[in-house]
């Protein structure tokens, strides 16, 4: 059906519009928008407590938002269950792998798959019809390097296993947008690998994720990061910092000021220079007093005012207005304005 003019057809893909979710006087989210056009690779960085968590949590449906709204190919989700996410095509992964200890590896993925195969109905009963969710199980574990495996219970994984089981789990469902919870924690560089190759499958090349699979990353690894994501949005104490392609992100001052604690800091001389000549006249010494005098570089106690007794005032020593009463009577030494006389408590 054409679209009637002046109309907009609608916004295909994830869009989120001023997200906010509050727990008391804590603000995790806080006015948070975004758009995952299909195929996207899109990775959200930040430092913990910043609310990528809680972000996915809202997408996935697990936590309602106290304000805003989130669609899908222009369909209003805001306040649909997780599990009608689910089936609509937003599917996820975990930090803490939930897979199900006592079945195999294949059949995890068989039952992950099962509500979104079009022959689901009594597969389980049927043996030629589990063959066929058992097939493109099998398909989807040889793309993660766990083909061997697919006979162990999932309980003897190992962690970096478990993790790419319950990625491979989210896409039996043939989700059309993948959230993804620090899927490299706790991987080995074997295992990263393989997730590496799994999302940087691309539209078109035939790979598991599909022609239109948005990924939305949550990742401390900035490596996996680098290498999977397209664009970066950075979450500060609940706020998008900024949205920006990848390199350009993670090379962002304020980025790694706040999230990799590692921005440049302001351009000081390399020592022994004649701007970074160290202070001779002791600890209390600015670089202006070392400018003014021959007296401030011969030693602490040359001038004037230094020699006149020990209980001389700061004030006295830095400039010319020292007088007689500030040098002789050392039991009642003048107050300086905005000091107080040295030796007072």
């Amino acid at each position: 059906m054409t679209p009637e003019a002046g109309t907009q057809p609608s916004p295909s893909g994830l869009r989120l519009t001023s997200l906010t979710r509050r727990y008391g006087s804590l603000t995790a989210v806080d006015n948070v928008s975004l758009h995952l056009p299909p195929g996207a690779r899109h990775a959200v960085i930040g430092p913990n407590g910043a609310g990528k968590s809680t972000l996915l949590g809202l997408i996935a449906g697990t936590q309602r938002p106290h304000h805003g709204t989130i669609a899908l190919d222009g369909r209003d989700l805001t306040r649909t269950g997780p599990a009608r996410r689910g089936r609509l095509g937003i599917g996820r992964s975990f930090q803490q792998a939930t897979v199900i200890p006592d079945l195999t590896v294949l059949d995890n993925i068989v039952l992950a798959g099962w509500r979104h195969h079009p022959k689901r109905r009594a597969a389980w009963r049927s043996p030629a019809r589990y063959r066929l969710c058992a097939e493109e199980a099998a398909r989807l574990l040889e793309s993660v390097g766990l083909q061997d495996l697919a006979e162990t219970p999932a309980g003897a994984l190992s962690h970096g296993r478990r993790s790419l089981l319950d990625v491979t789990a989210a896409l039996a469902a043939r989700p059309r947008v993948l959230l993804l919870d620090e899927p490299a924690a706790g991987l080995t560089d074997q295992d990263i690998e393989r997730l590496l190759r799994l999302l940087g499958g691309s539209p078109g090349d035939g790979g598991p994720l599909g022609d239109d699979v948005a990924v939305l990353l949550v990742e401390h690894h900035t490596g996996v990061v680098a290498q999977a994501a397209d664009t970066v949005t950075v979450l500060v104490e609940g706020r998008a910092l900024l949205t920006a392609p990848t390199a350009e992100a993670l090379a962002h001052p304020a980025v790694r000021d706040a999230y990799l604690g590692t921005a440049p800091q302001p351009d000081t001389p390399e020592p022994g220079t004649p701007d970074q000549e160290t202070d001779t006249t002791g600890p209390g010494t600015t670089a202006q007093d070392t400018d003014t005098t021959d007296a401030d570089t011969t030693g602490p106690d040359t001038t004037d005012a230094d020699t006149t007794g020990p209980d001389t005032t700061d004030a006295d020593t830095t400039g010319p207005d020292t007088t007689d009463a500030d040098t002789t009577d050392a039991d009642a030494p003048r107050p300086v304005k905005g000091r107080p006389p040295q030796g007072s408590s």
